[in-house]
């Protein structure tokens, strides 16, 4: 088996090929680490935050607020207003564990209010 890869020129076809996917990947990974830190400085920008939480109370109180008109039940917007609360609330902390948490914490929950909304029928 050996000696046929050796004879044919496989042996560098297959090191060539291996240098290129080499190569693709230090490229690939010193593009992904500059675009990442280039957009990390845009992610952590205060006013992304601000702008998200914005858009999210807007579209809570449209879709918690229509559900307590067509089906009357309160909990949905309760449990979406607590959300957006936490949500809210993190936005004081400083960037870290305890902000990521809190976060994550609150959209799960504004997203269980939707849930519960949407699943709300008379």
């Amino acid at each position: 088996m050996f000696p046929s890869l050796s004879r044919q020129g496989n042996v560098d076809r297959l090191a060539i090929g291996l240098s290129g996917l080499c190569l693709v990947h230090c490229v690939a990974s010193a593009v992904l680490v500059m675009v990442l830190s280039a957009a990390g400085g845009v992610l952590l920008d205060p006013r992304i935050h601000e702008i998200g939480l914005v858009l999210a109370i807007l579209l809570g109180v449209l879709g918690l607020g229509r559900g307590i008109r067509e089906h009357g039940f309160m909990l949905p917007a309760a449990i979406g207003a607590l959300g957006l609360g936490t949500m809210a609330g993190s936005l004081t902390l400083h960037h870290g564990t305890e902000e990521v948490v809190y976060s994550v914490f609150g959209v799960l929950l504004l997203a269980l209010g939707h849930d519960l909304n949407r699943r709300a029928v008379i």
